[in-house]
């Protein structure tokens, strides 16, 4: 029984110390590798994509219209990553942690109104992340791939087995997951260093060929061909906008490796060297439009090519990694947050805290990766499909934003709405020029995200409704003086019931008496809780109170970061005066058969679609890690 409840006013922390130089610099490697591996493999594709609707007068592309694609490229760079997520949006952090479903939780416990909005918001949010998250490996290992195509010896030979040799790559990916990111995950930010250093080193190289390029950096020629190209406008700005996808893992991964980090990774070295590979493959195209067919590979020098397809390789199955593992994060948010059922959530390191591997979302999103690579079979038909689902998990993080300025900075609202208009104007612009990619593939991650809503909707009607079914109408306050009055037969030890309502009795309870007649010299009527933080330090993790003689009621929180642990939890209330041995408790737990009453129609539907959740969720003990010998599970039907 997992029980969602927010503390409404947590003890404040003390700020853990800053870290030391060798400390920020080790944060700061990292971050190049977890949190820039999806923004800083863009080039792989996303020029090609922009360029490719410019159409040529001559022969030529026109000069003026590649250096507004460049300049519409570096200018998004700057508005939504730089300033909304790098200047502003990292500024909202829970204890430390962002993303969408810990800005949720944030602005929830901030009070107020309009509860059911911002939870529906922070679940559409979640179901874009996870449609993201099956179409950033595919796009990204292909196009890196598709680089052999242009190889000297190989092109032309090795074209037909590009999307073979991708999904081998990615197949590989997710089978090690089990293994944890730990033994190679120290490789990533030395790679991915490495690999921001060749592009940007690549681009500048290509500058010396047309230095007019440089007119990108002013903001005006963007605009201008928007203006004299209002037909393609839309098509050149949904391909613009696959630059900053990936920009979610800034504020994601904020709890892994801390803001000014992650901040300085960008300001330092990420953003400057996208700026150098972008203006770089543009003066390449103005100098020969024939390299247009992929920009990026023509950069090198053609005894250069094969190794910066291997390179680009190993980043883009980095960047893969990056958001396979901000998957499992997400999963595990939403898990402890009530918004999906209970899955299998294994702790791959227990010196790096938030390394997990579940295992169901893993072969999930393997068969879905599988199924684009070999249905699209080109990152040029993958780039309709991507970029849909990014803006908008992008635009649920600005709504959040108001809400959290509102609340959180007791600012007016229509002043929040003020300050996050621009970003949800351009965000809105790059929504309404995605849309038309729907019918070309835009449709998938679209998909994926309505699945994945559809199923957290249906979990948190079901557990409601189920909830509401159980509870009892005996409260304790009524029981409890006849079971002290008139005891039972006592058996030695201490058992133990879970609840999710800490004022009525519990089900298994009323079953014990009823079937076995008897209690134990010592029960504790057990509530888990999920706090709206991160984490839950171990001096607030237990409360214990007394009921009645031999009766207590204990309650152990855990943030929505944390894997619970009923049997380490209950070992702290030693602390608190609870005196038991764990393996003279028995922990008693209501087994549910649950029965639908509706008859038909979408409800029924829904219903049938919960038992299914419910059947295939990790079984109560298992997900609370109670130990099994110390189980005794009671069944009960449950209409509802």
């Amino acid at each position: 029984m997992n029980t969602v409840a927010a503390d409404v006013e947590p003890t404040e922390q003390a700020a853990p110390s800053a870290p030391s130089l060798r400390g920020f610099l080790g944060l700061a490697l990292g971050s190049a590798g977890v949190v820039y591996g999806d923004i800083g493999t863009s080039p792989l594709y996303a020029f090609k994509e922009s360029i490719s609707h410019v159409g040529r007068v001559g022969g030529r592309l026109a000069q003026a219209d590649v250096i507004g694609v460049v300049s519409l490229m570096l200018w998004t760079l700057m508005v939504i990553v730089t300033l909304k997520y790098v200047a502003i949006l990292m500024r909202f952090d829970n204890r430390g942690e962002g993303g969408t479903l810990s800005l949720m939780a944030l602005v929830q416990k901030a009070g107020g109104r309009a509860a059911g909005a911002i939870l529906i918001i922070g679940m559409i949010g979640a179901g874009m992340f996870f449609g993201d998250a099956i179409l950033t490996p595919a796009v990204s290992v292909l196009s890196a791939v598709e680089g052999l195509e242009v190889v000297k010896g190989l092109s032309g030979r090795i074209d037909p087995f590009v999307p073979l040799i991708a999904l081998v790559l990615l197949i590989a990916l997710f089978t090690v997951q089990k293994r944890g990111a730990g033994g190679v995950g120290r490789w990533f930010g030395p790679i991915c260093v490495v690999w921001f250093a060749t592009i940007a080193v690549l681009g500048l190289a290509a500058l010396a060929r047309a230095p007019q390029v440089l007119g990108a950096l002013n903001p005006l020629p963007g605009m201008a061909l928007l203006a004299h190209h209002p037909r393609i406008a839309p098509a050149v700005l949904g391909s613009v906008f696959l630059t900053v996808t990936g920009a979610e893992a800034l504020y994601a991964d904020m709890g892994h490796f801390g803001r000014k980090p992650i901040q300085w990774t960008w300001v330092a070295l990420v953003f400057p060297c996208l700026i150098a590979n972008y203006l770089g493959q543009g003066a390449l195209v103005l100098a020969d439009p024939s390299a247009v067919d992929n920009p990026f590979f023509r950069l090198a020098p053609d005894w250069f090519q094969l190794p910066l397809v291997g390179l680009a390789t190993a980043a883009t199955v980095i960047a893969s990694q990056a958001v396979i593992s901000g998957a499992f994060s997400m999963t595990q948010q939403a898990v402890q947050l009530g918004l999906l059922p209970r899955l299998t959530l294994k702790v791959t390191s227990e010196a790096h805290i938030g390394q997990i591997y579940a295992p169901q979302i893993n072969w999930i999103l393997m068969l879905g990766v599988a199924a684009l690579v070999l249905g699209f079979r080109s990152s040029d038909a993958l780039a309709n499909a991507y970029g849909v689902s990014v803006v908008g998990a992008m635009i649920t993080s600005s709504v959040l934003a108001v809400v959290a300025i509102h609340r959180l900075k007791a600012r007016p609202i229509w002043q929040a709405i003020v300050a996050f208009s621009p970003f949800l104007l351009v965000e809105g612009a790059f929504l309404a020029a995605n849309l038309a990619k729907v019918v070309h593939g835009g449709y998938v991650p679209l998909l994926i995200a309505a699945g994945v809503i559809l199923l957290m909707w249906t979990w948190m009607r079901g557990i409601r409704r189920v909830l509401k079914a159980e509870q009892s109408d005996l409260r304790l306050a009524d029981v409890l003086p006849m079971l002290t009055q008139r005891p039972p037969l006592k058996a030695r030890g201490a058992a133990v019931f879970l609840t999710a309502d800490p004022g009525s009795v519990p089900a298994a309870l009323m079953h014990n008496l009823k079937h076995n007649q008897v209690l134990h010299e010592q029960v504790v009527l057990l509530t888990v809780k999920v706090a709206s933080r991160p984490r839950v330090p171990d001096a607030e993790r237990v409360e214990v109170h007394d009921l009645a003689p031999g009766f207590k009621a204990m309650t152990l929180s855990f943030g929505f970061m944390e894997t619970p642990n009923v049997a380490k939890g209950m070992t702290l209330a030693r602390a608190k005066g609870l005196k038991f041995d764990i393996m003279r408790t028995s922990f008693f737990l209501s087994r549910r058969t649950l029965l639908p009453r509706r008859s038909g129609g979408l409800g029924h539907i829904l219903d049938v679609l919960f038992v299914f959740l419910t059947r295939n969720a990790v079984r109560t003990a298992d997900f609370f890690q109670i130990p099994p010998s110390r189980v005794v599970e009671l069944g009960a039907q449950v209409a509802f």
